[in-house]
Order: structure tokens, then C-alpha cells, then sequence
């Protein structure tokens, strides 16, 4: 059953990513491995976008001033987060959801966890301590 889904990829031509310069984002490389394995298509469905956006983005062509939202669908869709307080490599959704919930105050290793979240690298609103 996974010949026929094999032979019914067709391959993108090669993935050129040299306009973002010799350290292209997080995103782009992501997208980019992406596209390596199916092709612009595939990738815009699985992320949520057209395959010309795919394409736009990869060339650093994107017609809006900002990438953000590209970006932010990429990150959700292909990267994973190496969670600290876990020890496993989580989604940024996961990752996400676990944070913003309440504190969990019926459980003291969840509470550990949910503590530890607060603080974490992966936080973009993490609490860093104290400011006088």
C-alpha cells in the first residue's frame, strides 16, 4: 500500500534557499526539509498554506513585509521543542497548551512541572524572577 503513495509524490525540483544568506532561520530550513522529503504541495497542506507561498518563502520572496504568519504555521506544524521539565521532544502546540494552563494544584509533580514551564527557554512569556 505504500508503493502506490511512493510512486504518486512527485519530487520538487531543488529546494534553493541561498537568497536567505549563509544561516537561513529555523523556519526556513525546516520548510526546506520538508519540501526535500514531498514537494512545495505537500508541504503547503501539511502547514496550511498554498504551494506558491511555499515557493515565495523559500526564495525570501514572500510579498508581505512580514514572515511571521508563514512562520508561526511552519513551527507549529514541523518543529519540535526538546522540553526540559519533560525530557522529550514535544510540539510547540504541546508545549503551548502545557504552559497556559492552570496551575495544576492537585498534583505535586504536575505543580513541578507547571513551574518549571513558567521559567523555561521556551517560554516566550516566562518569568524570569523578581524586578525590583
Amino acid at each position: 500500500m505504500n508503493a502506490p503513495l511512493n510512486k504518486s509524490i512527485r519530487r520538487t525540483r531543488t529546494v534553493d534557499i541561498t537568497n536567505w544568506g549563509a544561516e537561513p532561520p529555523r523556519w526556513i530550513s525546516l520548510l526546506a526539509d520538508e519540501v526535500r522529503a514531498t514537494n512545495r504541495k505537500m508541504a503547503g497542506e501539511r502547514i496550511g498554506v498554498s504551494r506558491s507561498a511555499v515557493s515565495l518563502a523559500l526564495a525570501n520572496r514572500y510579498p508581505s513585509p512580514s514572515t511571521d504568519s508563514i512562520e508561526k504555521k511552519v513551527l507549529l506544524a514541523l518543529d519540535g521543542l526538546q522540553c526540559p521539565a519533560q525530557q522529550l521532544t514535544i510540539s510547540v502546540e504541546q508545549c503551548r497548551d502545557y504552559r497556559a494552563r492552570p496551575a495544576p494544584t492537585h498534583n505535586p509533580m504536575a505543580m513541578r512541572m507547571w513551574r518549571h514551564c513558567q521559567s523555561c527557554p521556551h517560554n516566550p512569556d516566562r518569568q524570569q524572577g523578581e524586578n525590583p
